[in-house]
């Protein structure tokens, strides 16, 4: 008989299909961090098993990027606190993330803390006041105005502030990934807040199949559906939504997903962007782009830029769609029937 067993939330649901039982030899990590979960399942070395350094890591990591945590790398820069140095993970978030936003004209960009803050998505402080407008906030958002100088960030305006979410979590990913493999592990899966980054073979020797979330408002563990099944090894996948995770003001809902060139909520059709990369940081921003950018102009950039992608949008009489890149089809373990 056939099993299903599913793990993990959060815009991707990571199971295993098979006919016999999993194999024991492999180990199940879980837990929290960044203000999420995180998943891990591995086949180890046997001369090396690194379960406490995996802790070891995450806990650097946040110590470094997490907004959550008042004495973070980050939240220190974001108050402006002059005996504070960036670490090499706050530097390789920022030289990452400047990458992308260069790459995708400011539509993925970490400096818009204050837009998210002041859209209600962020722990609120004194910083930066509500009833400060959009137009006043956006003098403060672009990566060309901070500048990384021996080992120091330079701010064109102390009210910049960084929000580091969506790409933090595919940056742990990958390098979670690279302390497994340094232990020569060659068949993993390593999940962070929804980003995951995969290599060999699942427990029951076959490729890992990783559910992408079909869309619906308030949908929780207990009561999510599937859009499609990938069947995907040695390669990494990230998913940015707008359907989850929202404010609702005067009876309008927001997105969390901000614009970083008007200062407002995304709001359009496109509802899911996936994307596929052999870098999971990679991955994680360029999603948040897509999902800035929109259908249209998202599709263009994938096309233009060679991506791995898979969109769901819906049309304006809210029928969901997808629209995939030809190089997923044959990763398509299973979809529903609509299709574009």
């Amino acid at each position: 008989m056939r099993k299903l067993i599913t793990f993990c939330i959060f815009g991707l649901t990571f199971i295993i299909i098979g006919c016999k039982q999993p194999n024991k030899e492999y180990i199940f990590i879980e837990g929290f961090t960044q203000g999420g979960s995180f998943h891990i399942k591995y086949q180890p070395n046997p001369d090396s098993i690194p379960v406490q350094e995996i802790y070891k890591l995450l806990n650097a990591i946040s110590a470094s990027l997490s907004i959550y945590d008042s004495s973070s790398i980050i939240s220190r820069i974001n108050r402006n606190d002059s005996t504070v140095e960036p670490d090499r993970y706050f530097i390789e978030i920022f030289r990452n993330s400047y990458k992308i936003y260069q790459q995708t004209d400011g539509a993925f960009d970490i400096t818009v803390a204050p837009l998210v803050r002041y859209w209600g998505f962020l722990p609120k402080d004194t910083m930066i006041k509500n009833s400060q407008t959009i137009d006043s906030l956006l003098q403060y958002v672009g990566m060309h105005k901070v500048h990384l100088k021996e080992n120091k960030i330079i701010k064109d305006y102390p009210q910049i502030q960084f929000d580091v979410n969506a790409i933090a979590q595919g940056y742990t990913v990958d390098k979670l990934a690279m302390l497994l493999e340094s232990k020569k592990i060659k068949n993993y899966m390593v999940e962070v807040g929804g980003e995951v980054k995969v290599k060999g073979v699942n427990p029951n020797g076959e490729k890992w199949k990783v559910g992408v979330d079909k869309p619906i408002e308030n949908s929780d563990e207990t009561n999510r559906e599937l859009q499609t099944i990938l069947s995907i090894t040695d390669i990494s996948l990230a998913t940015s939504g707008s359907y989850r995770k929202f404010v609702e003001l005067n009876g309008t809902k927001y997105s969390h997903t901000i614009n970083p060139h008007t200062g407002y909520p995304t709001h359009h059709h496109l509802l899911s962007a996936t994307i596929l990369s052999k870098s999971c940081t990679d991955a994680d921003a360029l999603a948040t782009a897509i999902m800035v950018m929109g259908l249209e102009k998202g599709k263009q950039f994938i096309l233009e830029n060679k991506l791995s992608a898979f969109l769901i949008y819906s049309e304006d009489s809210g029928k969901l769609k997808t629209w995939m890149t030809n190089d997923l089809k044959n990763n398509i373990a299973s979809i529903e029937s609509q299709k574009p």
